[in-house]
């Protein structure tokens, strides 16, 4: 506490009494009754003094969080999507268009977990860059059932992807961990569906409706920055791609509006269904960048995510887009109305 030069109007002893009462108010956490008993007044005049001493400089608040957080953003983004937490990171100095999602995302994304896993719960994963690297970070999880949502993005590379970050994340934690070894796309449906009834397979998706907190990530329809796009013939993608699909979330298709479309891909598809998805209390988006933007404002439109984890690039279209979502994430409203 300092006094400032305006401050320095006040008289000598309304001076005095106004840094006692807000070292004990600010300092040492006394309530504004305490210390009215104290000083033989009432807590209105308590109330007054405290307001005078921040109006004349008397007392200086600072609000501090680590440098890579956008605090201001975060919280606009929060309030115009009606999520329930919006974290919003630095973007990278000198961003390539292009970029997948930047490394620090997950960072931030492996201490919200640490604050939203609680003892007990289920921690679901999605297949994704962001969720890899996410739960390469990962130091602090309380005892939880770990469960892989989808498949891989290729079974070869299992133990370097979503498989690993299931077994880190239990690591961690100490919990359980179920993964799935299997492609996220297959051939056809009648693949798929046979995976889906192997041992292993079936007992991670006995999971999937006790899942509490899951980590996904969010694909824009191009190169390199969709999973599903890159598993697909170019036949196959300009046929999505005239549905109108604009984003894609652990192999569901969306379009601008977070509608969803190509459903039929999901039968070939070993991933968690929408309506499960949507089930999960809390779904935690990891995305960023410029070129992921656009999708990102599209899957809040579905309302299947509560929570999301992006940086500045992102978050500066999304609070210009004038596409923002009527309802808040927070109702998980479906936009095609089921």
């Amino acid at each position: 506490m300092s006094a400032g030069r305006s401050a320095l109007r006040m008289g000598p002893a309304e001076l005095v009494q106004a840094a006692a009462m807000a070292r004990r108010f600010y300092l040492e956490g006394k309530s504004k009754i305490q210390i009215a008993e104290e000083f033989g007044v009432s807590r209105f005049k308590v109330a007054r003094v405290l307001e005078t001493a921040l109006e004349r400089d008397l007392v200086r608040i600072e609000i501090r969080v680590p440098a890579e957080l956008d605090a201001e953003r975060s919280d606009a983004l929060r309030a115009r999507y009606g999520l329930r937490h919006a974290v919003v990171v630095e973007s990278p100095a000198e961003e390539q268009d292009d970029a997948a999602d930047p490394e620090n995302l997950g960072e931030v994304a492996a201490d919200l977990l640490g604050e939203l896993v609680n003892e007990g719960d289920v921690l679901g994963l999605a297949w994704g860059r962001s969720t890899i690297h996410m739960a390469a970070a990962l130091d602090r999880l309380p005892p939880c059932t770990v469960v892989q949502l989808t498949g891989v993005y290729d079974a070869g590379t299992a133990e370097r992807g979503s498989v690993e970050a299931v077994r880190r994340a239990a690591q961690v934690s100490g919990g359980e961990a179920h993964p799935i070894y299997a492609p996220m796309l297959l051939p056809d449906p009648a693949t798929a569906a046979a995976l889906r009834h192997q041992t292993g397979i079936a007992r991670a998706f006995e999971y999937f409706d006790k899942v509490t907190v899951a980590a996904v990530s969010i694909g824009s329809w191009e190169p390199g920055i969709s999973t599903v796009h890159d598993m697909l013939s170019d036949e196959e993608r300009a046929h999505y791609a005239s549905l109108g699909v604009a984003a894609e979330m652990s192999a569901h298709l969306f379009d601008s509006d977070g509608r969803r479309v190509g459903r039929d891909l999901g039968e070939r598809c070993i991933t968690v269904e929408a309506d499960r998805l949507r089930r999960i209390p809390e779904v935690v988006a990891i995305a960023g960048g410029q070129r992921k933007a656009a999708a990102i404002g599209a899957v809040l439109r579905s309302g299947l995510v509560t929570s999301l984890v992006t940086d500045t690039a992102a978050a500066d279209y999304l609070l210009t887009d004038s596409a923002a979502p009527r309802r808040p994430a927070l109702e998980r409203a479906d936009p095609d109305g089921e």
